[in-house]
């Protein structure tokens, strides 16, 4: 009987997997869900570790039972594993899953989980159809759930796991979701471009505010201006009637108004920028956009003046995920986790790839991956 890695419970790897993929991390829900964390404690269970040689199937998973995961011995353990090969009576009636959940354990835990994301190999030359085990724990990352491991150890070993594993920009996204981009118990402070500064009341929606004011305006705008901020409950922060009467908007609190107003006063005519701060809904939908284009029409701002952003924490976040789908076309998508990157809702009439190719240039050749 080969040597199998120390005994980890189940609730163990289950407390520990969002601590490896903290948020930010890609398809983060199919890495610490408790399907990823049952696939893990079994490979763990079995010895599915690179160095030990055995792999990992997802009927080892399905065919657990409540039973045989309190069996902690390592006879019990590569009784289990012999008992899955030869096909024998499992111990225990507490089944984890029926078998016909293979697909979620292989493609939503494994494929687009775990191997995706650098922490379990899959061995080459297979056929995709075939049923015979194949993946197997990395070594680092099954390190990771040691109960020696406690502390600090714990946090420097896990740091050192994904960044080996993550590219930068998974790396950043990371870092930037880490650093307090879901808010806290603290009122958020906004430094405005005119050098003021404001509260915002603690919680997700500032601190994706504080991001557009400080990130978005002077990465994608030539000389911004905020002219309008409001917060939940209709509390107007900042309204700057002066610079809107100089460029001909009308701001009427009683008119359908977004979370934000940006001008950049760089072009020759100004653009208008609305802008809706989406923690959980709100984003801008056909609706919201014609809403604000009675404003701006009422004021004669041509409409190729105006542009629409909805701006999200982050593309796994539940904001995006419940409302992606109904962002209004002609309209952009901006990511705090991302800040350098935008999403374009290209509409209107149909357009060639290499059109589209040649007009962005390298952003779709050489796009900044966040994959690992």
């Amino acid at each position: 009987m080969p040597t199998l890695p120390p005994y980890v419970p189940q609730s163990s790897v289950a407390e520990r997997l969002p601590r490896i993929f903290p948020e930010g991390i890609p398809n983060r829900g199919n890495c610490i869900g408790p399907a990823a964390a049952n696939t893990v404690f079994t490979a763990l269970y079995i010895g599915a570790v690179e160095k030990y040689g055995r792999d990992l199937g997802p009927v080892h998973t399905y065919r657990m039972t409540d039973e045989q995961a309190k069996l902690a011995s390592d006879a019990d353990r590569d009784g289990y594993y012999q008992r899955i090969r030869g096909k024998k009576p499992l111990i225990g009636t507490s089944r984890w899953y029926a078998d016909n959940s293979r697909e979620q354990i292989r493609d939503s835990v494994l494929k687009n989980g775990l191997v995706a994301i650098g922490a379990i190999v899959r061995r080459a030359g297979m056929a995709t159809t075939s049923s015979v085990p194949r993946y197997a724990l990395k070594n680092d990352f099954a390190a990771l759930f040691d109960p020696v491991f406690v502390g600090t150890a714990l946090d420097d070993a896990m740091n050192k796991f994904r960044s080996t594993h993550l590219s930068k920009s998974a790396l950043d996204r990371v870092a930037i979701m880490l650093s307090g981009a879901t808010g806290g118990k603290s009122k958020v402070l906004v430094n405005f471009p005119s050098g003021e500064t404001r509260h915002l009341e603690p919680g997700p929606s500032s601190v994706v505010a504080k991001a557009v004011v400080e990130v978005f305006a002077p990465t994608f705008l030539d000389v911004p201006v905020v002219v309008w901020l409001s917060e939940s409950g209709n509390k107007v922060v900042v309204r700057d009637d002066k610079i809107a009467a100089q460029i001909g908007l009308k701001i009427d609190p009683k008119t359908t108004l977004p979370d934000l107003i940006l001008v950049d006063l760089g072009p020759p005519d100004p653009l208008l920028v609305f802008v809706e701060v989406v923690a959980t809904d709100g984003a801008i939908n056909e609706t919201r956009k014609h809403a604000f284009y009675e404003i701006t029409d009422a004021g004669g701002f041509d409409r190729s003046n105006i542009a629409f952003v909805s701006a999200f924490q982050d593309r796994q976040k539940a904001g995006f995920k419940k409302t992606g789908a109904h962002l209004a076309w002609g309209s952009f998508a901006w990511f705090v986790s991302e800040p350098a990157n935008i999403i374009i809702m290209r509409g209107d009439e149909p357009i060639r790839l290499s059109q589209l190719l040649s007009e962005i240039g390298e952003t779709l050749t050489h796009p900044p991956s966040s994959a690992p």
